[in-house]
């Protein structure tokens, strides 16, 4: 066994309750005795598990030998243009690409094959050169498809340098702005971004607007209460700026008209204690997802002009979480979770019946993903199950097709129907029903040697999804379940939100 640490505990009260910390010493990253301390460590971990590096390594190789490394994203289309990323074997970053558009239906794409009039938007490979580390904060095309911004970081403490490229020229602009956060949005005429910024805590906590060549850097929000952080986006209909203000609990949406940039942004409703919400624009009206009265939140319409009036379009249901709501041209689709799967749910503008679209597999994990554009006919779906890799869909609201457009590439052999998966369920001590998502090797004599898992804290469920790397344990005669715990069950059951 490793040293037991010697050192003073720190002590701290809580509650009224004195709570011992007997490794609160190990904060102190260059102490020697803290470095003695993970070595001592690092050596037991290696002396346990020796025998096991002839194992470790053959399974390095096959999820290696499972996993693509020249690949590409399917196209998502914005205004004139079909964006996407690709990568190319040998080259640790992404290559960010555009095409024209001309309807619905994106170009086909084959790995390591530009298209045809392709344009390289950013190229991560070359932006990092020969730098230790690199990471990418913003990437943003304006409206009218011109300009670029994109921010980036060669230290690694996520303060980026934000900067901006004419993307008909390819130059660089001249403006250059240090020590910026993730995220950023533009005005409609794409002559102004806003972009966010943090304090000494990291805490996202202001948001700035800067005019294009100018040295015009204006804070045009500080949150003061440090429970909250910020944020800026633009709607998908490129009518209006949303900044956000959240904690964990609580929310507050100011907005803009993303016309006037200089203007001064109106609080939608005054934030109180307990209340989430966010706004989405929807043609004529807002949408709002709130949970004000409806612990599983409930879906209203407000209008333009008296955005704090809520009036419920979706009422709340004891046994069906709304998660989000996307708003397009003729249609609205609302991401919801119920019986711990989730589902898409398609409101027709015409004031047709509502419906929610079927999927084939018992259990799966679904979303909307990458609808950027706000007239189209088709909305982009994200989906993976136990044994379906994760995939990409176009769902047609015309001929309410479901149309495959990518599934990521599972090299050596895999074949799904070796496999399957099925559900059971637990009831817990409350008598909460948790459902239980297992996948196993069709072949594999049971009872067997089962790995569980599971997290719902804070009401981060844990969906049934795709491994590469399981499928080395499930090849071994293993079980992998994903228990959907208590906290997100039940949260989305309608009851109390609980830690698992």
């Amino acid at each position: 066994m490793p040293p037991v640490a010697k050192k003073v505990p720190l002590e701290r009260t809580h509650h009224g309750d004195t709570v011992v910390d007997e490794y609160a010493w190990l904060l102190k990253k260059d102490d020697p005795d803290t470095i003695a301390y993970l070595e001592a460590e690092n050596a037991y971990t290696q002396e346990m598990t020796g025998h096991l590096q002839d194992l470790q390594e053959n399974i390095f190789k096959e999820i290696k030998g499972r996993t693509l490394e020249t690949d590409l994203s399917v196209p998502t289309r914005k205004g004139a243009w079909w964006y996407y990323s690709r990568t190319e074997e040998g080259k640790q970053y992404g290559i960010q690409c555009r095409v024209a558009a001309d309807g619905d239906s994106p170009p086909h794409l084959e790995p390591g094959t530009p298209l045809p009039g392709e344009q390289v938007i950013l190229d991560g490979n070359e932006l990092a050169g020969d730098s230790p580390f690199f990471s990418m904060g913003t990437s943003a095309v304006s409206p009218d498809g011109t300009k670029l911004a994109y921010s980036t970081d060669f230290s690694g403490d996520e303060r980026f340098t934000l900067r901006f490229k004419d993307l008909e020229t390819g130059e660089l602009l001249p403006d250059e702005i240090p020590g910026v956060f993730y995220g950023g949005a533009w005005s409609a005429d794409g002559s102004t971004f806003f972009y966010t910024t943090v304090d000494e805590a990291w805490r996202p906590y202001r948001i700035h607007r800067h005019t294009l060549g100018s040295a015009d850097n204006v804070v045009v929000y500080q949150e003061d209460d440090e429970r909250f952080w910020v944020g800026i986006g633009l709607t998908r209909s490129q009518r209006y700026l949303v900044l956000t203000s959240g904690s964990k609990i609580t929310s507050e949406v100011r907005i803009l008209d993303a016309d006037t940039p200089q203007g001064e942004f109106a609080v939608v409703r005054t934030r109180e204690t307990g209340v989430e919400y966010a706004l989405e624009h929807a043609g004529d009206r807002f949408l709002i997802l709130h949970n004000d009265g409806a612990v599983n939140f409930e879906l209203a319409s407000a209008p333009i002009d008296d955005p704090g009036s809520w009036t419920p379009l979706i009422e709340h249901r004891d046994d069906t979480r709304l998660l989000d709501v996307d708003a397009f041209k003729d249609y609205v689709s609302v991401h919801f979770r119920r019986d711990g799967l989730t589902g898409v749910r398609i409101l027709p503008g015409d004031g047709g019946e509502p419906y929610e679209i079927s999927f084939p597999e018992p259990l799966y994990d679904v979303a909307p993903a990458g609808n950027a554009e706000f007239e189209t006919s088709r909305l982009r779906l994200s989906y993976t199950s136990m044994v379906t890799p994760p995939s990409v869909y176009d769902y047609d609201l015309r001929s309410r097709e479901l149309i495959l457009l990518k599934q990521r590439a599972v090299l050596g052999g895999y074949d799904p129907a070796d496999y399957e998966q099925f559900r059971e369920w637990a009831t817990a001590p409350d008598g909460t029903r948790i459902p239980i998502s297992i996948v196993v090797r069709k072949d594999t004599s049971r009872p067997a040697p089962t790995l569980l898992y599971g997290y719902g804290s804070y009401e981060s469920s844990i969906d049934p999804y795709f491994s590469v790397a399981r499928l080395s344990l499930l090849d071994r005669g293993f079980v992998f379940a994903i228990a959907t715990c208590a906290g997100a069950v039940r949260w989305a059951a309608g009851g109390t939100r609980t830690a698992s």
